[in-house]
């Protein structure tokens, strides 16, 4: 037993001095190690193995997509389909391609969709299905667009009032305009302070005045924001207190807001006319009309 403690403790010292004399080796062989793999990102081989996936397969598959609209609209461009994202506040998610890969793929799901109809139904039915989910497939995507388009230039329109009030404030308070719009970038937030962060940036980055606001006027198109374009354009190039410009286009877009929520108020009993005729009075005649049909019906018997 004695002997066995004396081989376990021998053994435990050299162990032990081996590790301390190896320890400058292996240290200086482990920083080599790591100044050699510097930089180097190990991907797992499942990710790998999704990377090839998504080269060979789905980025050919996209671009065959893409091309299908393309092809069917010779004369639709990446750039204007590019400005038509811009103008809908998508395009720090959509970029123009993957736009044109969402309508070839709907474009196919719409065709495929017909074929199982018509299989579910007649063959000849598929001469009418096919062509028609294709067609929904194809102006679903321009739907969408042309919708979050109208509903951003609506947010824009509504917002502007507020924003030159405070813009107008800021300037008669003594800020140039570019630290009025600063301003106006960390008090509010929607779709027309993310347009005149944009400006802003531009400007920073070296862009004129002039040019920065003339594309936040392109990228929107919304006449109010034009009017205000180029009202400080004439205010700068002419001279004229720009605070005072602000509180009239700030006066002119609140009146123009007042009377959009008129007409929208007045085109409301027309719309609702449709619902009440065609759901509404159709029920209130069942309710109403019902039992006295059924008791004429009894009598008769």
């Amino acid at each position: 037993m004695v002997l066995f403690i004396a081989l376990l403790c021998i053994g435990g010292a050299a162990y032990a001095l081996s590790e301390a004399a190896t320890y400058p080796a292996r240290i200086k062989a482990q920083s080599i190690r790591r100044a050699a793999e510097y930089g180097r990102i190990r991907i797992p081989r499942s990710e790998q193995e999704l990377v090839h996936f998504r080269e060979r397969v789905l980025a050919p598959l996209a671009g065959k997509l893409a091309a299908i609209p393309m092809k069917l609209s010779p004369k639709t461009s990446v750039d204007a389909i590019g400005a038509r994202l811009v103008a809908a506040g998508l395009s720090h998610r959509l970029s123009a391609s993957t736009f044109l890969t969402i309508k070839g793929g709907a474009l196919v799901g719409g065709c495929a969709l017909g074929l199982l109809g018509a299989a579910a139904t007649s063959l000849a039915s598929g001469v009418i299905l096919v062509p028609i989910g294709g067609a929904i497939g194809l102006i679903a995507p321009e739907i969408f667009l042309s919708m979050k388009t109208r509903s951003r230039r609506e947010a824009i329109r509504s917002e502007l009032p507020d924003a030159l009030d405070l813009l107008a404030v800021s300037v008669e308070a003594g800020l140039g305009f570019d630290a009025a719009v600063a301003k106006l970038v960390d008090h509010m937030e929607g779709p027309l302070i993310d347009e005149f962060a944009l400006t802003i940036s531009e400007i920073r980055v070296g862009e004129t005045r002039t040019t920065a606001l003339r594309k936040m006027a392109e990228r929107v198109d919304a006449a109010e924001l034009s009017n205000f374009v180029r009202a400080v354009i004439q205010a700068e190039q002419l001279g004229i207190s720009l605070g005072r410009i602000l509180r009239v286009q700030a006066t002119d877009t609140r009146l123009r807001r007042q009377a959009a929520a008129e007409e929208k108020a007045m085109k409301a009993p027309i719309k609702m006319l449709f619902p009440t005729v065609f759901f509404i009075f159709p029920a209130l005649f069942i309710v109403v009309l019902g039992p006295a049909f059924l008791n004429i019906l009894s009598v008769f018997k």
